[in-house]
């Protein structure tokens, strides 16, 4: 008879995590879990307690898979570039994880999970990217405070195409929402006196912005 496999909380996470990427929220059950890891469901309550429970942690370690390598994508860029990592992970994630980009950036989480994980405060009041706007304040000797705000404007400007680009299905392909963040990107720097020289070696693959082609190399 072989030996029994430990049951892990991290093991549970994962398999929740699956289910929320293949199907959605609504196909995360304790049941659903257990046929995942082929165990029974005690071990899944017995690390939670309760469905709101784990969707809570799921919550968070579904914004760690989306995010968590923001900070080593970032190493190594200029300012610039770095500023514009989040924004093409963002779209990224909601174009090729929809449904957990669903649960941790568009739904309320407590329809979905019962709590107000996030907290009271506001959304508008948090800091957006603050390793970005550190290094751009760094690099361009431009005030914190005024590339905050340009920041918190792209963000929120990425944040709408995303949505849209869910609810319209994905016709607008990934690479043509990633220029269109990148064209808004650079305007609000360039309102605030940032001019980066020349275009971002960083992108791809060839497209026109403000009217002039070049070839931007990134990973999506």
């Amino acid at each position: 008879m072989g030996r029994k496999v430990r049951i892990t909380k991290e093991m549970i996470l994962e398999a929740a995590f699956e289910l929320l990427d293949e199907s959605g929220i609504g196909a995360v059950a304790i049941k659903a879990i257990a046929a995942r890891l082929e165990c029974s469901t005690q071990p899944v309550s017995w690390h939670f307690g309760s469905m709101q429970e784990l969707k809570k942690e799921l919550f968070h370690y579904a914004g760690m898979k989306l995010y968590g390598s923001l900070p080593d994508e970032m190493k190594g860029r200029n300012a610039v570039d770095a500023f514009f990592v989040s924004g093409v992970r963002y779209i990224t994630n909601a174009c090729d994880h929809p449904n957990v980009f669903r649960f941790v950036n568009v739904d309320d989480p407590m329809v979905t999970i019962g709590e107000a994980v996030n907290g009271e405060q506001s959304i508008f009041a948090y800091k957006f990217d603050d390793d970005a706007v550190r290094m751009l304040a760094e690099e361009y000797k431009v005030s914190p405070e005024l590339i905050a705000e340009a920041v918190k404007d792209t963000v929120i400007y990425t944040h709408g195409l995303a949505v849209m680009m869910i609810y319209d299905n994905f016709r607008l392909p990934k690479e043509e929402a990633c220029r269109m963040i990148y064209n808004m990107g650079m305007k609000m720097l360039q309102l605030i006196g940032i001019e980066p020289q020349g275009p971002s070696p960083w992108f791809s693959p060839w497209f026109s912005c403000q009217g002039q082609a070049f070839k931007i190399q990134f990973k999506l």
